[in-house]
This record gives C-alpha cells, structure tokens and sequence, in this order.
C-alpha cells in the first residue's frame, strides 16, 4: 500500500504550469479528431476486427466467404459487415443474389494493418 501511494505521488506534476503555445496548438489539433473513436468503438468488436482485417487481405469479400470466413452463419457474418458499413468502414456491392464487400478507402486498410502487425505489444 505504500508503494502505491509513493507512485501515485510521482506521476504527477508537483506544480502547476504550462506552454502556452503547446497547448494551443495540440488544442486546435485535437478538433480533427472529432468522430474518429467511431471506429474504434466499431473495430473494438473481435469479429468485426477480423472481418475488417480479412477484407484487408482481399480486394473484396462475399457475404457467404466472411461467414466461412469466421465459420459462423451468413446471418450473423451479415449483421457485422452491416455494422461497418453503417460507420462508414466498409462499402457493399449487390451482384444478383450476392452481396460483395470492400474496405472505402486506404485509411482503414492502413489502420487494421497496422493493428493486426505481430510487432504490437499490448500491456
């Protein structure tokens, strides 16, 4: 209980100042990121990620390929390609009876990509 309380006091400033310039500047910075925890909250969903992460492999993916994909029903496969598509992190495409799925653009291909390297360490 001691080491607690010790680490608890050196983790913070025993002071209080700032830059202002810095703050201003991260400040105006951090207006960009209005909406992006969407798609965190989207992809923070195991099934969801691996969907996304398995369209990343592929140009594109049929309905019936995710849901063999993940070895769940077409229902189910259905209702997370929905999801992303709905946040606006996947594109669909009907061709007859199928219905194709893609990545929008780079960003989210880049994003999952990056998530899915072996190299990342989660503590």
């Amino acid at each position: 209980m001691i080491e607690v309380e010790s680490t608890k006091k050196m983790d913070t400033c025993q002071t209080f100042c700032y830059d202002e310039e810095v703050v201003e500047r991260v400040q105006h910075k951090l207006e960009n990121m209005n909406g992006v925890e969407l798609i965190f909250k989207a992809l923070s969903d195991a099934t969801r990620l691996k969907v996304a992460y398995a369209l990343t492999l592929e140009e594109e993916l049929c309905v019936c390929d995710v849901a063999n994909i993940l070895n769940t029903t077409t229902a189910t496969a259905s209702h997370h390609l929905r999801y992303l598509r709905n946040m606006g992190l996947a594109k669909y495409e009907k061709r007859g009876k199928l219905v194709f799925y893609s990545l929008p653009d780079n960003h989210i291909r880049k994003l999952v990509q990056l998530a899915a390297e072996p190299n990342v360490e989660v503590r």
